[in-house]
């Protein structure tokens, strides 16, 4: 039980899934695809909620198994300051090894907070993580932190495009819509796996992973967080 969730568990589930055929594409790959899908594929995407440093060990994870993913940056953060000597060394060796970085929004959060203009604050932010990075941050997930605001309600009424983007993770327009047309799983309850079936959630189905895989979906959506993977136990 107390290896359900640890960094070799997580491993052994994704080298798995890629031996038995499936592809595993960015946020970004999904959304700017010219061609139809593999048979089997997972949009592969990370949110660093609390800690760059697990993060760093997911990556290693994934390069070591040759797939790519999208890690969602906070910039607004408690607990990580990304511009700290360590934090911004892990964030760039990402990037460095091919995988997208996307940015993990609270601007309604900070809309609140600050009383700023919230489309003020994300173009602020991108070009932040953009000039940071060295990179053109492609898509934004909206993050879901202790405010009690919903970060996606930023979307209601304003288009992507004029933020330059391509996508937001959890958004129903036909280029991306990826939540609605997935099998989408997450770990997002830190010690047992959600999953919804296009859009809607699968009540008392708490299966892992690769448990999920025997199911054969053709196109899954994986979100995963780094602060709840571990070598020993959660607390270590």
């Amino acid at each position: 039980m107390l290896s359900k969730f640890s960094y070799k568990s997580l491993e052994d589930q994704l080298s798995h899934a890629k031996k038995i055929g499936y592809q595993f594409l960015t946020c970004a790959e999904y959304a700017e695809k010219k061609e139809p899908l593999k048979s089997k594929t997972i949009v592969h995407r990370v949110d660093i909620d609390f800690s760059p440093k697990k993060a760093e060990r997911l990556c290693a994870i994934f390069d070591s198994l040759a797939i790519k993913a999208t890690f969602f940056v906070r910039l607004h953060a408690s607990e990580y300051n990304p511009f700290s000597f360590e934090n911004y060394r892990i964030l760039k060796a990402i990037a460095a090894a091919g995988h997208e970085i996307g940015y993990h929004s609270e601007v309604i959060d900070q809309h609140i907070i600050w009383d700023e203009d919230a489309s003020d604050c994300l173009r602020r932010d991108l070009a932040i993580l953009n000039q940071m990075l060295g990179i053109k941050v492609k898509g934004v997930a909206s993050h879901g932190g202790l405010t009690g605001l919903n970060n996606l309600d930023f979307w209601k009424q304003r288009d992507l495009a004029d933020f330059g983007l391509l996508y937001e993770a959890y958004d129903e327009t036909e280029t991306f819509g990826l939540f609605k047309k997935s099998f989408y799983i997450s770990d997002s309850e830190w010690h047992r796996w959600k999953c919804y079936e296009s859009g809607k959630l699968v009540t008392g189905d708490n299966r892992s992973l690769v448990e999920h895989l025997e199911d054969n979906h053709s196109l899954i959506y994986l979100l995963i967080h780094p602060d709840t993977y571990y070598d020993r136990h959660i607390y270590e």
